[in-house]
């Protein structure tokens, strides 16, 4: 059975944390003690259009993906970037990345979002298996200037 999604609430750090620093690793960054505070307290804004879900395996939070609403030149509805998709590697191939991508799917029509985009680098074959099954590839290559 498919894990179970739900919004995340300040009393998940505990469990939150470990997964965005596996993400973290995945990715071979290492993100300011700061920068993910003040992303925490965002998620729990209702100012702030961004939202953290987790995804529950037995009450055990096994996955994390984060969203965020922005507006877009192309389309009148906001996008919903989904963005810091990650699932324990015990729990991969059980369906939790999928249940977590289908919350956002969720998430932007309940906002009145037109889509919902993502990056992966080109070396995540084994998530790019599922993303090409649930999403078209736009076939976009992303640039970036650090500032």
């Amino acid at each position: 059975m498919p894990a179970t999604v739900r919004e995340l609430t300040p009393a998940d750090r505990a469990e939150w944390e470990p997964l965005w620093k596996g993400y973290q690793t995945f990715y071979k960054t290492d993100i300011p003690a700061a920068t993910t505070d003040a992303t925490w307290q965002r998620f729990h804004d209702p100012a702030e259009p961004m939202w953290a879900f987790g995804a529950f395996d037995g009450g055990r939070m096994v996955g994390i993906v984060h969203a965020i609403q922005h507006r877009s030149t192309w389309t009148v509805g906001d996008y919903i970037y989904l963005q810091d998709l990650f699932v324990d590697p015990a729990t991969r191939g059980t369906g939790a990345g999928r249940v977590l991508i289908e919350r956002v799917y969720a998430l932007a029509k309940e906002r009145g979002a037109s889509r919902v985009h993502w990056l992966t680098h080109e070396t995540n074959h084994t998530a790019m298996l599922l993303y090409d099954r649930i999403a078209d590839n736009g076939g976009f290559i992303q640039y970036r200037k650090l500032l």
